[in-house]
């Protein structure tokens, strides 16, 4: 009966629940190799006692004892020397393991999941800077106006335009935003738009619809009423669902349009759009950068959340009014922290 016995329970099958604590077999393990407690202990840094009471654990899980002390020195038993081999040969493997996924991490792209306007008009434009410092990064840029869950999605970090609110994830605000009239060169002079509002009576006005507009922004009724020189009627103009179309169209020469001025400010700059009259006027909504905290935390997300927040900053400088009226001096003052 007892042969049975130890015969049904060598071969019973091996399970997870019936292995010892893994605390015991890693001190063993340590043990083992360095031949002491105390040098084990250093390795795995606890307390030479910590190790003897996990070896302990084991042996007494076990039935059989793994040391024994030869003249003052630490030796194997035969079970020890018979257990030894498998327990390092699956402990390198498990070291391997966590090697090669920490490796795959490092280097998978980043996905980022950011508002197609912010994507054309300001990140994509910055992503040879990214290379330059930081050419080890891959960066796979989702451009979408969905709301994205970091718990769920497949998207390591947003930007979003929004107030900031988004319990439970490490944000940084990036910098504010403003509206401005804007137009191309050609079409500020065929309208004859220096002469103020009151020109926009005989020309197309640009306007903006869909999940990139907030509720602060004004659309043209409401900026003209802040002039003091409402329109009872404009030229038809176009509607359109990004921020970035606004910009495009009044390129174009398609019509005058109430412009983000972050978004805006290259195209300003280049002599691509002009400001014809009229100041920047400061919305409620700014662009932030969230990642869980998990995620916001690893090496390759925040080394690209260091590099971002250092663009941003770097974009709050005054934008260059090139050729522009004077009103536009008070650009530098837009989106203040």
């Amino acid at each position: 009966m007892q042969n049975n016995g130890r015969h049904r329970s060598r071969s019973a099958p091996t399970t997870l629940a019936r292995l010892p604590p893994l605390t015991s077999l890693r001190a063993f393990v340590a043990a083992a190799r360095q031949l002491s407690f105390v040098r084990a202990a250093e390795e795995l840094h606890v307390t030479s006692a910590a190790i003897g009471q996990q070896v302990r654990q084991l042996e007494d899980h076990l039935g059989q004892p793994l040391f024994l002390r030869h003249r003052g020195q630490l030796v194997l038993t035969e079970a020890g020397q018979a257990l030894m081999p498998g327990l390092t040969d699956a402990f390198d493997r498990v070291l391997d393991a966590v090697a090669r996924l920490s490796e795959d991490t490092e280097t998978a792209p980043i996905r980022i999941s950011v508002a197609p306007s912010f994507a054309s008009k300001w990140l994509v434009p910055r992503l040879a800077a990214l290379r330059k410092t930081l050419p080890e990064l891959e960066v796979l840029v989702d451009a979408s106006a969905r709301l994205v869950d970091l718990a769920s999605d497949d998207s390591d970090c947003v930007i979003r335009y929004g107030l900031g609110s988004y319990p439970g994830l490490a944000v940084d605000r990036l910098f504010g935003e403003a509206v401005v009239p804007v137009c191309s060169p050609a079409f500020a002079v065929q309208h004859g738009l220096r002469a103020g509002p009151a020109a926009l009576a005989d020309a197309p006005l640009l306007h903006e619809d869909g999940p990139e507009r907030d509720p602060s922004c004004p659309d043209w009724s409401a900026w003209l009423r802040g002039t003091g020189k409402p329109l009872a009627n404009a030229a038809p103009g176009f509607r359109f669902n990004q921020s970035s179309l606004i910009i495009d169209a009044a390129i174009e020469g398609q019509g005058v349009g109430l412009a983000k001025l972050r978004l805006a400010a290259a195209d300003i700059e280049a002599g691509r759009l002009v400001v014809p009259f009229g100041e920047p006027r400061s919305v409620e909504f700014s662009y932030f950068f969230a990642a869980t905290p998990h995620k916001a935390n690893l090496p390759r997300i925040a080394r690209f959340r260091q590099w971002l927040t250092a663009e941003a900053a770097a974009s709050r400088a005054p934008v260059t009014a090139l050729g522009q009226p004077a009103a536009l001096s008070s650009i530098s003052t837009i989106a203040a922290e």
